[in-house]
């Protein structure tokens, strides 16, 4: 089963939580704090491999999630990381965010690996924070949460060349010819329900042979969703050359006609599109009419700037001529850039937090405070001090003051709810 298009959920680690202890040593009064920090959560990680050609494994597992780290323990003991968590995707895969829409990566080469969720840093232990006043901190960090979201995954498939063209044109048959590969070839539209691969060697010497995808037949409309065209349209996007495949016979529509309407799909999905090196082969030759055809639109191909091959897919004449021009034509053409870079993990400044006002309650947002406070042990009274210090530092109580908050009025952080008290 061929599936292109899977939306996952994916969860890092959480990091461990820092621990609360103290030195408890025979003839050693007064040891101090010795609480170590917790692990790392574990990342999770997408990465290339070549074994794999569909996201079908996508479609019967949704929600992927890393472990958390361990906490730390006493003695000083440091909790240990946690593995990452690795899935494995096919060349070609591109990663998209599921709310944005904002494409975060695109895995093409074997072993290209992208961290889509990072694992939260390990709380720090109450040793972490002894001072010259703080000699006996009671208190320590709880692990900070691992990123979580919901990442859409697209496949287009890696290939150097694509046919195109109506159903029933005889691409598949084409395919068989020019490869080993062995598609399923009847006399019905949509034969070809999914992409077809087959390697081709043209015989102009070493590195010349290249990767052919038989595309589904596209129909008019196929832009908008019509048909089985709009669902492998992305896989013609990554082809450096496009053979448009012609029913020169015209026992199902006019060859020409059909022409005009599939260049005229590839532009209304994409400029970039259709504007790829096309060419044109007139299939069926072995056919009544056929010749007839071929000889009235010929110079109407040549005219519009395109190479028109004459061929016959039940007989193989021409397969190895229009091979040899393929392999001439993509000796020509750069091999193609992935179409994004993947994006880095980077600090990016923002305001320290926001606060806005809803009836009695006062939000607070913002990365580093919700951090803050979900790091925070809120069961432990010497831990929420340090919280309210650090807010008075960061400037937030006077904000606060300054949007009129009153005594008692409540002030939400993500999904923790307070209330103001001077």
């Amino acid at each position: 089963m061929f599936v292109d298009h899977a939306k996952i959920y994916v969860k890092a680690g959480d990091g461990g939580n820092g621990v609360v202890a103290f030195r408890r040593e025979k003839y050693v009064p007064r040891g101090g704090p010795s609480g170590g920090d917790g692990g790392r959560g574990g990342d999770v990680i997408l990465m290339v491999d070549p074994g794999l050609s569909t996201l079908m494994d996508f479609k019967y597992k949704i929600h992927y999630k890393a472990k958390r780290g361990e906490h730390g323990q006493g003695s000083n003991k440091f909790g240990r990381s946690a593995e990452d968590l690795v899935i494995n995707v096919p060349p070609g895969t591109l990663v998209k965010d599921a709310e944005t829409g904002e494409i975060l990566a695109d895995l093409v080469e074997n072993g290209e690996s992208f961290v889509v969720a990072k694992g939260g840093r390990g709380g720090r232990g109450n040793a972490r924070f002894t001072s010259s006043v703080h000699r006996a901190p009671d208190f320590a960090e709880k692990g900070e949460p691992g990123e979580e979201r919901w990442i859409v995954l697209e496949l287009k498939l890696i290939a150097d060349v694509g046919l195109i063209g109506f159903p029933n044109a005889g691409k598949s048959t084409l395919l068989s010819r020019m490869t080993s590969a062995k598609p399923k070839i009847a006399d019905y539209p949509f034969t070809t329900l999914s992409p077809n691969l087959g390697v081709v060697d043209p015989g102009l010497g070493k590195g010349s042979s290249f990767v052919l995808a038989d595309i589904p037949g596209l129909i008019e409309g196929a832009h908008e969703g019509q048909g089985l065209g709009y669902e492998f349209l992305r896989h013609v996007e990554r082809t450096r050359l496009l053979v448009h495949v012609l029913d020169m016979s015209g026992i199902e529509r006019d060859p020409l006609k059909g022409f005009y309407a599939i260049n005229q799909e590839l532009v209304k999905y994409s400029k970039e599109l259709s504007e790829k090196p096309q060419v044109v082969v007139a299939n069926k030759m072995d056919l009544p009419k056929a010749q007839e055809n071929y000889k009235i639109i010929k110079p109407i191909i040549e005219k519009s700037g395109y190479t028109i091959m004459p061929v016959s897919g039940a007989t193989g004449h021409g397969i190895k001529q229009l091979l040899q021009y393929i392999g001439e034509m993509l000796s020509k053409i750069p091999k193609q850039e992935p179409v994004e870079h993947i994006k880095q993990y980077r600090i990016i400044e923002e305001e320290p937090f926001k606060i806005s006002k809803g009836g009695q309650v006062f939000y607070i947002s913002g990365k580093a405070v919700e951090r803050l406070v979900a790091m925070t042990d809120l069961e432990n009274e010497s831990a929420v001090k340090r919280l309210q210090r650090t807010f008075k530092r960061m400037g937030i109580d006077d904000e606060l003051k300054a949007q009129g908050i009153k005594k008692g009025d409540t002030v939400k952080i993500g999904n923790i709810e307070f209330y103001y008290m001077e």
